[in-house]
């Protein structure tokens, strides 16, 4: 069972930037698609980005222009560049299949954003 961990969350002021990861214990080229997703407190777990194995990505409106998605399959491990981050970016961060695996589900990487 392929297993994901994501890491690079943290603390960042409004405006500020973080990259986070999503390292895979085994081959991701195979997976047609791959994406990042956010729960904040007392909300329902989001969808923010999606790259497919083509590399081809889709964002919401929300982040778009803002989050960069990318893949290196060779390393087996996924990213999330985050920029101009706002308080309302603050989340877990998860990655996952799409649609997601119930079983790969990590523990995720808090972000908080905030002054």
């Amino acid at each position: 069972q392929l297993q994901l961990v994501e890491s690079g969350g943290g603390l960042v002021q409004p405006g500020g930037s973080l990259r986070l990861s999503c390292a895979a214990s085994g081959p991701i080229f195979s997976i047609a698609a791959m994406g990042w997703y956010r729960q904040a407190p007392g909300k329902q777990r989001e969808l923010v980005a999606t790259i497919t194995s083509g590399g081809r990505t889709y964002y919401p409106d929300s982040v778009k222009g803002r989050f960069t998605i990318s893949r290196d399959n060779a390393k087996n491990t996924m990213y999330l560049q985050m920029s101009s981050l706002k308080p309302e970016d603050a989340a877990v961060y998860y990655c996952n299949d799409i649609p997601p695996r119930l079983g790969r589900w990590g523990q995720g990487t808090q972000v908080t954003v905030s002054s």
